[in-house]
């Protein structure tokens, strides 16, 4: 038995979430976790997210930005995959701090299996481990990016962005930030980085503020972008276009339920699908359309 299980799973409902996550679009009627549920545990809390593929940069950029956050008794959440999220939460807990993970799972399928041991000390050092799906509820590849709308729902200091790709997941999360009117902060890093490509594009578009120093997370006075003029424009969509965007917003679908929801012949849905592949308006990954 791992030890994590000997914690029960408990609920709470949509009226006793934090106000800060109550307010978004889409807030889950309830979620499912571990630990001691605080309210206070929510009260100043960051965001952190990145690449999967961290580098010694990405490590070392979180080392650097972590003693700070937890000076100031900030609360440090991310969606525990491993990468730049599971050293966050890592690099909290060794410095004294408190962490919230958000799975893209249920509470008994974590993923990855290696977070096992992160897991249990997230819960014996007073953070929690929440999920919007039921206990055995396995990971897929949309409820990813689907929980990141409870990550950046509850950042209501900020969300820093350390590494990322172009089309990284955490660039969904940046976007869900800036729809939730939440202060993004970007990492630069190298022009000739993969993982750098995504933060760059954030600093260079006006997305994010750029943070070089820890103190930079804490600064109130910052000049929010005009996020309609920074993602893809919908305004000259036909209305097939526009019905494939509304029906995506709420998870990636495959082709066939896409015409199950939208009720069109599916030789039209493909070819619809296939211009907007080539127009950048969505991506395709495993048969699932996301939005770009």
């Amino acid at each position: 038995m791992t030890e994590w299980t000997k914690w029960p799973i408990k609920t709470i409902e949509k009226k006793d979430l934090p106000q800060q996550l109550r307010e978004i679009r889409m807030c889950p009627e309830k979620l499912y976790y571990r630990g001691e549920w605080k309210s206070e545990l929510f009260d100043k809390v960051v965001g952190i997210v990145g690449s999967r593929q961290m580098t010694r940069y990405g490590r070392e950029t979180v080392n650097k930005i972590m003693p700070e956050i937890v000076f100031r008794k900030t609360t440090v959440i991310s969606g525990f995959m491993y990468g730049v999220d599971s050293e966050s939460h890592s690099r909290c807990l060794e410095y004294g701090g408190k962490t919230v993970a958000v799975l893209g799972s249920g509470l008994n399928q974590p993923y990855p299996k290696e977070n096992n041991r992160l897991y249990t000390q997230i819960l014996n050092t007073g953070g929690v481990v929440i999920s919007e799906y039921e206990a055995d509820f396995g990971a897929t590849v949309w409820s990813f990016p689907q929980r990141n709308r409870i990550v950046a729902g509850l950042a209501n200091i900020g969300i820093v962005i350390v590494e990322a790709g172009i089309k990284s997941g955490s660039l969904i999360t940046a976007k869900l930030g800036l729809e939730q009117k939440k202060k993004i902060l970007a990492v630069p890093g190298p022009i000739n980085s993969k993982t750098s490509e995504g933060t760059n594009w954030l600093i260079k578009t006006g997305a994010a503020k750029m943070i070089t120093e820890p103190i930079d997370i804490f600064e109130d006075k910052i000049a929010m972008p005009d996020q309609e003029n920074l993602f893809k424009d919908y305004s000259n969509l036909s209305d097939l276009e526009k019905n494939i965007i509304d029906v995506l917003e709420n998870e990636p679908l495959n082709s066939d339920e896409i015409c199950q929801k939208i009720k069109k012949p599916i030789t039209e849905i493909s070819t619809t699908l296939s211009m907007m592949l080539m127009k950048d308006l969505l991506i395709e990954e495993e048969g699932k359309f996301f939005i770009s």
